[in-house]
């Protein structure tokens, strides 16, 4: 009889290890990462007859690290058909120019992200297909130079330091790599979560120049960052944390807000207006922000001076006449100087 007893006491106290043996390991989820070049071919995403490119290493490094996903590196973007969405979860686009997707398939890719995928940008994501607008509108815009090249090291501001795809970053860092602006851009679309802090880049301009952001689509989840043009970057430590965050956050593995903030965009584009043309003029910087804060209570004055901002870029742009870019700007310094 106690050998019984004692036997049963073994099966019991064993049992639940068996069970958790057992127990099966959470699916991986299934990454496509497309790095097709039909425009520039940036060094990140040349192989050089390699298997991989650099920028491949790095997310297929980190997917293996992570044990979160599995990666397959394409450089044909026709892959991406309705078939082949079946059987991914997230797609990543570093890409240029008119990638061989059709229509047709670009259609079943929104469906497939708004059923609840996610989508990662990095780079030269927002320099591809040029102004096909269902493209552009999803990935909320368009490459329109890049002032600040390779070599420059730029300092950005992190809007929101607590936000799990940036809180590795800090809330003030420096990068040295390539940074875009764009065309075809709707603050009222997207959150950002860090810009050029153009009162500390040595690289300067009288508008604000978002640099990462996070957005949902339907029920799918978009990240974004212009990071990347520099090899050095995608062997960065700190850059591959942050770009598994955003890929987590995609996934919806963590939460954090992806609700637009154009009222915190607004307020960077006047700081950046003031920082530039407010010193240009000969004008306090300091005298002037304590004026754009006070008008920013009204969310109406702050979104048309933002407005006017813009208008002034585009001036410029269009133009070039340095004389009607002066003269926009001096009314728009005497706008805010009201109040």
């Amino acid at each position: 009889m106690k050998f019984v007893l004692r036997l049963i006491t073994v099966i019991l106290v064993l049992a639940p290890a068996a069970g958790a043996a057992a127990a099966p390991r959470a699916k991986k989820q299934r990454m496509l990462y497309i790095s097709q070049s039909k425009g520039f071919v940036h060094g990140s995403v040349n192989r050089n007859g390699k298997p991989l490119a650099p920028s491949e290493e790095s997310v297929t490094q980190i997917a293996t690290e992570s044990g979160i996903f599995e990666v397959e590196c394409t450089q044909d973007a026709s892959v991406l058909t309705p078939e082949k969405l079946k059987t991914l979860d997230v797609v990543m686009f570093y890409t240029t120019g008119k990638l061989p997707i059709t229509p047709e398939n670009f259609t079943a890719f929104e469906e497939w992200l708004k059923s609840g995928k996610a989508m990662i940008g990095a780079h030269s994501a927002t320099d591809t297909f040029g102004d096909f607008k269902p493209y552009s509108s999803l990935i909320n815009g368009t490459f329109d130079g890049h002032p600040w090249g390779a070599g420059e090291t730029v300092t950005m501001t992190n809007h929101e330091p607590t936000h799990p795809t940036v809180k590795m970053l800090g809330e003030e860092f420096q990068w040295k790599d390539e940074i875009y602006q764009y065309r075809n851009y709707d603050p009222k679309s997207v959150r950002v979560l860090y810009s050029l802090n153009m009162a500390k880049c040595k690289t300067k301009a009288a508008y604000h120049v978002p640099v990462c952001w996070v957005r949902e689509f339907g029920k799918g989840r978009l990240f974004y960052t212009n990071l990347g043009h520099n090899e050095g970057t995608w062997t960065n430590p700190k850059f591959k944390e942050h770009l598994l965050a955003g890929i987590r956050w995609a996934l919806k593995l963590d939460d954090g807000p992806a609700e637009p903030n154009p009222g915190v965009q607004a307020l960077e584009m006047a700081k950046s207006f003031v920082a530039v043309a407010g010193a240009e003029a000969g004008k306090n910087a300091d005298e002037l922000m304590a004026k754009v804060k006070a008008g920013a209570k009204d969310a109406a004055w702050l979104e048309k001076l933002a407005a006017d901002i813009a208008a002034a870029r585009r001036i410029n742009a269009k133009t070039k006449d340095g004389d009607a870019v002066k003269a926009e700007r001096a009314r728009i310094l005497a706008e805010i100087e009201k109040k």
